[in-house]
């Protein structure tokens, strides 16, 4: 089982600064992290690797700086490590990401058919969903998008099943292989890097892909040139002015907290009383 999991280096999102003409995220000089829902990913592959057998190839696009989420990566327990990089790479959006990722993911399986690619969810400096899918449909893969479990991997008979989050409860879906799955947060608990994986995350070459070892040969397909996104205005949300109301729930019976509460929220929201009252007839 070949498997592929794509992460992505981000900043912390306590400390992120965008640029004021790009409107872009500045990511020099602030402190990076693996995305938070790209490790539920890694941590579901290397589950089935160790049910099935197979290899697990971490895979980020990147400045070089970008190797140290990858080693992270590695430490947990991924077997490979591809760093794609290139000054073309430059201010993609999920398009450009997403072809430049795609573009990777064939030349790996050049030496050997890719089974599974794995995503998070989205990224936290983004929260587009987009990269995921995008890499599916020019793979030309089944997808399976947020995922909280899978349920079964069937080797022999290439199929997987997953259960999928969705607005109306819980989806059981069953699909060939190959195929893409986005995981979602809380999936899994993730497991602490082993002291021998850690000491081989060290020392482990990092394969490195720049535009043409990646097989991409019209680069304007990349960064910014291949980037049909605009950010029109960045802007933090206006801190709220209202004050949160405190209810006393001392020696009180719970209905009468429960009313207080109620009387508050439509105080707070008239509108809502209104509507509620009006379904309530219509019932």
């Amino acid at each position: 089982m070949n498997i592929v999991v794509c992460i992505k280096q981000v900043p912390d999102s306590a400390q992120i600064r965008v640029h004021p003409v790009t409107n872009t995220i500045m990511r020099q000089g602030v402190p990076t992290i693996i995305n938070p829902y790209d490790l539920y990913s890694l941590e579901a592959a290397l589950q089935l690797r160790d049910q099935v057998g197979g290899k697990v190839t971490v895979l980020t696009m990147g400045p070089p700086m970008a190797e140290d989420a990858l080693r992270k990566a590695m430490g947990i327990g991924a077997d490979k490590a591809v760093l794609l990089t290139d000054r073309f790479f430059a201010g993609s959006d999920t398009l450009a990401t997403s072809y430049a990722l795609s573009m990777a993911i064939t030349k790996i399986a050049e030496d050997e058919p890719v089974d599974l690619v794995f995503c998070g969810k989205q990224t936290i400096d983004g929260d587009t969903a987009q990269v995921g899918p995008g890499i599916a449909c020019r793979l030309g893969l089944n997808q399976l998008t947020y995922v909280s479990s899978i349920e079964a991997l069937d080797a022999k008979a290439r199929e997987i099943t997953v259960q999928r989050r969705s607005e109306g409860g819980v989806q059981v879906l069953k699909t060939k292989l190959p195929c893409m799955v986005t995981m979602l947060e809380g999936s899994n608990t993730i497991r602490r890097g082993s002291m021998p994986n850690v000491l081989r995350a060290g020392r482990e070459p990092i394969k490195t892909f720049n535009a043409a070892a990646a097989g991409i040969e019209d680069v304007t397909r990349c960064g910014l040139r291949g980037s049909p996104t605009v950010v029109k205005k960045v802007f933090a949300p206006k801190p709220r002015a209202d004050k949160a109301k405190l209810i006393d729930t001392t020696n009180r019976p719970t209905s009468d907290i429960a009313n207080d509460a109620v009387e508050a929220i439509f105080a707070a929201a008239p509108k809502l009383q209104t509507d509620l009252v009006g379904r309530a007839a219509q019932a």
